[in-house]
């Protein structure tokens, strides 16, 4: 009996779980973009190791939170490693490409990449989010060819949008049991790897959908002032002041943060001039809303 190693982990803050598994081998499920490494203790056993953070874990940081479960073969690594598109523990990194609204991560919806299992895997995920309270939503679905589920969880009653750790755990737990059960059947890949995260700051904003639930927020606007391809792109740390629906035109204000304060008014908040700037932007303007990391 192979084991499976499934792991959360956010930026300062770590947690390693094994447990048994039916399958014939295991792969490590690995951090993307991960800082440091964490000592895994003996996989016999079924308790948890936690990794003191180096600071208080923070909801809203660059890299959210991720749990982990990998079941593949041996034949699977050995071919993954040999074309080089996963990590040296057999976990594919997410493609690096720049992010665009509904391409299943950073910006959200779904995109399954013609795989032919891919819409079964994704009415099992929504039918496994059912057991949970409605503030808990599908914000992002992946399936790649090579065997990949990625999934972000949204809590809209989370200032962040983040799910806390117990409930990615818990729907991660839950999913992967049906994606066995299903994959027994040959319904769909016995073999798949699993992520289930949250969508982290790197979230892309819809404009207008999802602003007015960020307004307090800074957010980085990416915009241009025409709609011409060659249009040059400018972006700023703004906040958002209103949205006129009628025109299509968002109102943005100048956000009080270090980037937009004057370097030589050290610790001097923002100037009168500043605070009275206003941004119309129409919606089709926008070209990227995301929120602002100080």
């Amino acid at each position: 009996m192979g084991r499976a190693i499934s792991k959360i982990m956010s930026r300062r803050m770590m947690m390693v779980t094994t447990a048994t598994t039916t399958k014939k081998n295991s792969a490590v499920g690995r951090l993307l973009r991960r800082t440091s490494t964490p000592q895994l203790h003996n996989p016999s056993s079924l308790s948890h190791q936690i990794v003191p953070p180096k600071s208080h874990l923070c909801p809203f940081s660059s890299n959210p939170l991720r749990f982990f479960s990998t079941n593949f073969s041996d034949d699977i690594r050995d071919e993954a490693s040999e074309e080089g598109e996963t990590t040296d523990d057999g976990w594919e990194e997410e493609d690096d490409s720049e992010p665009m609204i509904g391409d299943g991560g950073d910006g959200g919806g779904v995109a399954l990449h013609n795989v032919p299992w891919g819409q079964r895997a994704l009415s099992i995920a929504e039918d496994v989010l059912k057991q949970f309270n409605e503030d808990i939503e599908l914000y992002a679905f992946k399936t790649t060819p090579r065997g990949y589920v990625y999934v972000r969880l949204d809590k809209l009653t989370n200032e962040y949008g983040c799910p806390s750790m117990e409930e990615l755990e818990h729907y991660n737990r839950e999913y992967k049991k049906r994606l066995d059960e299903i994959g027994a059947l040959g319904e769909i890949p016995d073999d798949l790897a699993l992520e289930v995260s949250s969508p982290g700051a790197e979230r892309i904003l819809k404009v207008p959908d999802d602003l007015n639930r960020f307004r307090d927020m800074p957010m980085r606007v990416c915009y241009t002032k025409n709609t011409e391809s060659n249009s040059t792109e400018k972006d700023g740390v703004f906040l958002l002041e209103s949205i006129e629906k009628e025109s299509e035109v968002c109102v943005w204000k100048l956000a009080d943060v270090k980037e937009n304060r004057d370097p030589l008014r050290k610790g001097r908040p923002l100037s009168r001039k500043q605070k009275d700037w206003r941004l119309e932007l129409p919606f089709n303007m926008h070209r990227m809303v995301t929120l602002y990391l100080d």
